[in-house]
């Protein structure tokens, strides 16, 4: 019986080619949208799944207090591993790493040649216990034990020194320390939160023996027991904290992150060192982007199947009068939607195969193909494959078989009839859909196009960092400013622990000695010129000035106007003031800039201090003005390696910095654009088709008004009435849910776009002029159809 509806359902596609071409290519669409996006879901999911230990492996969270802005950090005190691996016995094994010199580019010497690592990290030799990487080459166990070892990935290890084994070997880090390699492991997985190229014992580096409970600069990790219980290590970690820290300055409490949360849920933990971070967010919304496109290609089959049922109805009276039980024709309904929908998923899965590596370019994630392959892949499909079934194939299956054979038979066309009621139903669900994808698209493209061209308060545009973390000497740094500034491409320079988008210190700002009240200060070392090359506006007082003498214990700071603000003084009142902001006890302010935004729109500007303090100088900031940039960037590395020989030339555009903060949203902006245009695609293949099937409906009509003299224009209008109709109810319905969903990802952003009525008047357009346009063309051909013809074929 089974094969006999399939043989039906393959002579209905083959008798009806139009309906059978839009509801297989809309459906395979909709299909494919749907694996891509559930493929990019499983690949977020898939995170950190690799390891061993992995249900009883915790990060450390730094939870500020809410004077500190209630800021989450990845990022804990050195002084926390050492004493709760003494004191929590529930820990059964711990380790810190730190990301190299707080996050700086290292300039490495291998094998007589210069290189540039980016990720270099330290841990103590518990990590690799913990996690367990595969070696290739060296003992995990004793690989990081002793001082100045270094273990190093597969494919570091092939760029430095080839094929060969290089156990043994010496690398140079920043031109001041000399590192043995111990051991090679394979590369972390693509799906690892861990991207570590190189490391280092972490008895290495001076934090080591001196770890204090002030600088929160390392990422913590915990093996905990198997009758360990989060919630009581958490208390006796915080127990810790207690012992430790004096009360005034407990501005802060710990908490512990799964490992299997870490990707998906550390979106708005800031220090976090893997560069893969992912989002739940932009999962979710994906997932609901994924259901809308297929409730659309669903919402299309549904469409075709109300539209054709007047067909289908006398096929199902005769199968009736011949003795067929409802049972019967629901299984031969569902049959034929399942065999329409497996096609369809057969093509959406040369489809995807096929946009795979544009959708990767899009959404700049490395989709592994095995996932094709995977259990839950397969589960997944089948489960896609039985919903769509039994959402497209319901309404035949359920609505025609009940009918009676003399009334249907007997029965014509009634547009008041259930059909006619859900087919325009499904019309206003299928635009509804649309419009939030459009409302959805635009704001989501505004609100990147008002970041991209907000003031930041400072100009990155046509500014470089060049890093200078390996210039060990004061002289060769200052040779080299020397050198930058001689070229005439060169506006303006200075030297800097870091810039605007990347951290530098964290420090507290107290009102006076006696206050304990204090704001979060971010603090940047720099020289002179810091103001002009940044283009900052001072507000009062001067810049840093651009030497310091050697043994001047005095401190001069600028400070922003929110750090003012919150000292409660007006700008010029500042300038002189002795600041109690841990720079020293000598520490004055000479002068005072405006806001920047020297952080991500997502989060509000917090008080900034430019200081020539003792942090080291990671880099120099080069302003220039030049529409050369290949040959001015050549020259720029031709100084630098005039200077400094040793060391490999690494820099970043301040601009390109500021877009790499974005890069997230404008991949969620690029996917809801390209998806709503192809959703709206998809709804237009149901328009069309549904057109053309109205249109057929009402030939003898239009043949007749045509003869008493209807015009073409009046004939279309006729036609077209219907669906503008709903399509406005359409937007009644979409609008609310559209404002309600676009204001909420807007909370994510501290600044931020109005949505204002000309965004809905624009989308209410757009598929008001997409439905009109769609069917429109059916209109038209059937309104310049001769009506001799229509009425002698009806």
């Amino acid at each position: 019986m089974l094969k006999n509806f399939i043989k039906i359902s393959w002579r209905r596609i083959k008798a009806d080619k139009t309906f059978s071409f839009i509801n297989i290519l809309g459906l395979s669409i909709g299909l494919t949208i749907t694996i891509l996006l559930f493929l990019f879901v499983l690949q977020e999911r898939s995170f950190d799944t690799m390891y061993a230990q992995k249900d009883r492996i915790y990060r450390v969270i730094f939870n500020t207090s809410q004077e500190r802005d209630n800021e989450v950090w990845a990022t804990v005190p050195a002084a926390l591993k050492p004493s709760a691996a003494n004191e929590i016995p529930e820990i059964q094994k711990s380790a810190r790493l730190w990301d190299h010199d707080f996050g700086k580019t290292a300039s490495i010497e291998a094998n007589n040649q210069q290189f540039t690592e980016q990720k270099l990290y330290y841990a103590d030799a518990e990590f690799l216990d913990i996690f367990q990487p595969e070696f290739i080459y060296g003992n995990s166990k004793s690989a990081l034990v002793r001082p100045n070892t270094i273990v190093i990935s597969k494919s570091t290890a092939e760029k430095y020194f080839g094929n060969t084994n290089p156990l043994g070997q010496t690398i140079g880090i920043d031109n001041k320390k000399n590192m043995e390699i111990t051991g090679v492991y394979m590369d972390f997985p693509e799906n690892s939160s861990l991207d570590g190229n190189m490391i280092a014992s972490f008895n290495s580096v001076g934090f080591y023996n001196d770890p204090t409970w002030g600088n929160a600069s390392f990422e913590t990790y915990f093996l905990l027991n198997d009758q360990a219980n989060r919630t009581e290590v958490t208390k006796k970690m915080q127990q810790l904290v207690d012992a430790n820290v004096e009360k005034e300055h407990q501005w802060y409490t710990l908490s512990l992150q799964p490992l299997e949360k870490m990707h998906l849920y550390s979106a708005n933990i800031k220090s976090a060192f893997s560069s893969k971070t992912g989002s739940i967010e932009e999962v979710r919304n994906f997932s609901l982007l994924a259901i809308l496109i297929l409730l659309i290609a669903c919402i299309n089959y549904m469409n075709l199947a109300t539209a054709r049922s007047q067909k289908s109805t006398k096929d199902v009276g005769i199968n009736k009068t011949l003795g067929a039980s409802s049972k019967i024709l629901i299984l031969r309904f569902f049959t034929e939607t399942g065999f329409v929908t497996l096609l369809s998923i057969f093509l959406a899965l040369i489809f995807t195969v096929l946009a795979i590596p544009f959708f990767e370019s899009i959404v700049g994630v490395d989709l592994s193909t095995k996932f094709l392959w995977s259990p839950e892949f397969v589960i997944a499909l089948i489960a896609i494959w039985l919903i769509t079934t039994l959402i497209a194939g319901s309404f035949p299956a359920f609505h025609l078989s009940k009918f009676s054979p003399m009334e249907v038979i007997r029965s014509g066309t009634n547009k008041n009839s259930f059909t006619a009621v859900l087919r325009k139903g499904l019309v206003v669900v299928q635009f509804s859909a649309s419009v939030i994808l459009i409302i959805s698209a635009i704001v989501i493209y505004n609100q990147l196009e008002f970041m991209r061209n907000k003031n930041l308060g400072y100009n990155p545009d046509n500014t470089v960092a060049i890093s200078i973390a390996a210039v060990n000497s004061e002289n060769e740094k200052q040779t080299l400013l020397d050198e930058f500034e001689s070229l005439p491409e060169v506006s303006s320079t200075t030297m800097a622990q870091g810039f605007p988008g990347i951290s530098v210190s964290g420090r507290a700002l107290y009102r006076n000695m006696n206050s304990d009240e204090a704001m979060s200060l971010q603090t940047n070392r720099t020289t002179g010129g810091i103001v002009e090359t940044l283009q900052l506006e001072l507000l009062a007082g001067k810049d840093l000035p651009a030497t310091k003498q050697e043994g001047d214990s005095i401190v001069d700071v600028v400070l922003n106007k929110k750090a003012v603000e919150f000292l409660g003084i007006e700008p010029q009142e500042a300038i002189g003031k002795n600041l109690i902001a841990q720079l020293g006890p000598n520490a004055y302010v000479i002068g005072v800039v405006d806001d920047f935004n020297f952080s991500s729109l997502r989060s509000p500007i917090g008080g900034y201090a430019f200081n020539n303090g003792l942090e080291p100088l990671q880099y120099m900031l080069v302003r220039f003005e030049s529409e050369e940039l290949p040959s001015t960037l050549d020259k720029f590395q031709s100084k630098f390696a005039e200077v400094v020989p040793s060391s490999a030339f690494d820099y970043t555009f301040l601009d390109k910095n500021v877009e790499q903060m974005y890069a997230r949203d404008r991949r969620t902006a690029t996917v809801a654009l390209i998806f709503a245009g192809l959703a709206i695609f998809v709804a237009c293949l149901g328009l069309f088709g549904l057109a053309a099937f109205m249109a057929e409906q009402r030939t003898k009509e239009i043949g007749i008004r045509k003869i008493l003299g209807a015009s073409v224009t009046g004939i279309i209008g006729l036609l077209s009435k219907d669906f503008v109709k709903l399509v406005f109810i359409a937007l009644i319905i979409a609008f609310p849910l559209a404002y309600w969903l676009a204001y909420k990802w807007l909370q994510e952003f501290v600044y931020r776009i109005e949505i204002n009525w000309q965004i809905f008047l624009y989308a209410g357009l757009v598929a008001l002029l997409i439905a009109i346009t769609t069917v429109s063309f059916q209109a038209l051909k059937a309104a310049i159809s001769n009506p001799v013809n229509s009425l002698k074929n009806n």
